[in-house]
């Protein structure tokens, strides 16, 4: 539910976008909606009672706005929120269930594309991400009392594919690497817990984009 209130508003600021890009400039704009598949490569050293993170993975609607600057090289955002499923796993006190988090992670890739081969058309990009967290909903009656989430801030690869079905309408599949990483301080009663949390999630994505 989380995630379709999320994607209307991307949707909503996709239309604001476009809005005063009138004159022309909308001929140099595609959109993509799809799914993709954000699959964590996560890791975590976490204090006092040691251990690691598992994460879950998750499957969410997304939207990507591109703007080309020319045939070959374009900029793309791609905007998702993803809820996770998280826990501590071989800590002293076993599995400790740390609830649930939602992140929303924006991600900027300047991209350069092959041109040459007909309707298919693969690219490369590279860019940067932001990622804010929230919605921190603990499990109730565990021993965890409060978590909380530092943003981050880090890099990103990309690689994929459009399949020109006619001069509007495509086809795409991606896959990206995003590095994030988080400062997370969880409080069992009295007791502060830190960690340095690596989510450096797999994004793979499959949609359908109209170029304007």
């Amino acid at each position: 539910m989380l995630n379709s209130r999320i994607f209307a508003l991307s949707l909503i600021a996709a239309a604001a976008f476009a809005a005063p890009a009138q004159a022309g400039v909308l001929d140099n704009v595609q959109i993509k909606v799809g799914v993709s598949g954000v699959i964590p490569d996560e890791s975590a050293d976490i204090t006092v009672i040691g251990g690691d993170v598992d994460i879950s993975d998750e499957y969410v609607p997304t939207l990507a706005i591109e703007y080309f600057f020319n045939d070959n090289v374009s900029a793309e955002l791609l905007c998702c929120a993803a809820q996770h499923d998280v826990k501590a796993v071989g800590t002293a006190l076993g599995t400790v269930d740390l609830g649930q988090i939602t992140h929303f992670p924006p991600t900027v890739t300047l991209k350069y594309r092959w041109t040459n081969l007909g309707a298919f058309q693969p690219y490369v990009g590279a860019g940067v991400n932001y990622t804010h967290f929230f919605n921190e909903e603990l499990p109730a009656g565990g021993t965890v009392t409060s978590i909380s989430y530092d943003d981050s801030f880090g890099g990103a690869l990309q690689a994929g594919a459009d399949f020109k079905l006619n001069d509007h309408w495509s086809l795409n599949a991606d896959v990206r690497k995003i590095w994030i990483s988080t400062d997370v301080t969880i409080m069992a009663g009295a007791t502060r817990i830190d960690a340095n949390v690596d989510v450096n999630p797999w994004v793979t994505s499959l949609g359908v984009g109209y170029r304007f």
